[in-house]
C-alpha cells in the first residue's frame, strides 16, 4: 500500500511542487514543474538530521518564510581551522525548499565559514534552476547558513576563526 502511494506521489512531484517534511514523503501537490536537480534533491535529500545544539562547535540557524509556511533548520559543525566539518538540515516545506536545503549542505561542507558567508541565494537558485516564484526558497537557504554561522560565532564569544593557514599567517 505504502509502495503504491510512494510511486504515485513520486510521479506527481515530477509535475508539481509537493509539500513535505524532508525525508518523510510528499503531502500535497499542484501542477507546476520542477527541474531535475530539484527532483533529485527532493527525492534523495542529503544530510538530513540534527547535530547536538549544545556542542560549542555547532551553530544552528532556524529560518522561516511566513508567506508560504516553509521552515528550515540548518546546523553546522566547525572544526578548529574554521571549516565546516559537518552539516545537517531539517526542512518543512515545498520541494524547492527541501532541495535548497539539501543543496546548501553539500555546497558548504568543507568550506570555511568565511567563504560560506559569501554564498548568495542567486547562486543556489541558478544551480537548482528555480523559477522566480520559488526564489524565496533559495533565500531561506542563504539566511539559514548565515544564521548558523552567527550562532556558532556567538557561542565562541564572537571569535573570528581563521579558515586557512595562509589566512592565519597573514593575520599574525
Amino acid at each position: 500500500m505504502f509502495s503504491a502511494f510512494r510511486q504515485l506521489t513520486r510521479a506527481s512531484v515530477r509535475q508539481a511542487p509537493s509539500f513535505r517534511v524532508a525525508g518523510l514523503g510528499p503531502v500535497a501537490a499542484s501542477r507546476r514543474q520542477y527541474h531535475e536537480k530539484v527532483i533529485d534533491h527532493y527525492e534523495n535529500p542529503r544530510n538530513i538530521g540534527s547535530l547536538d545544539k549544545n556542542d560549542p562547535t555547532v551553530g544552528t540557524g532556524l529560518v522561516g518564510a511566513p508567506a508560504c509556511g516553509d521552515v528550515m533548520r540548518l546546523q553546522i559543525k566547525v572544526d578548529d581551522a574554521g571549516n565546516i566539518a559537518d552539516v545537517k538540515f531539517k526542512t518543512f516545506g515545498c520541494g524547492s525548499a527541501i532541495a535548497s536545503s539539501s543543496y546548501i549542505t553539500e555546497r558548504v561542507r568543507g568550506m570555511s565559514i568565511n567563504d560560506a558567508l559569501k554564498i548568495k541565494n542567486t547562486d543556489i537558485a541558478k544551480e537548482l534552476c528555480l523559477p522566480p516564484v520559488k526564489l524565496h526558497c533559495s533565500m531561506l537557504a542563504e539566511d539559514a547558513i548565515k544564521s548558523a554561522i552567527k550562532d556558532f560565532r556567538k557561542k565562541r564569544g564572537g571569535d573570528v576563526v581563521h579558515s586557512t593557514p595562509a589566512t592565519a599567517a597573514a593575520a599574525a
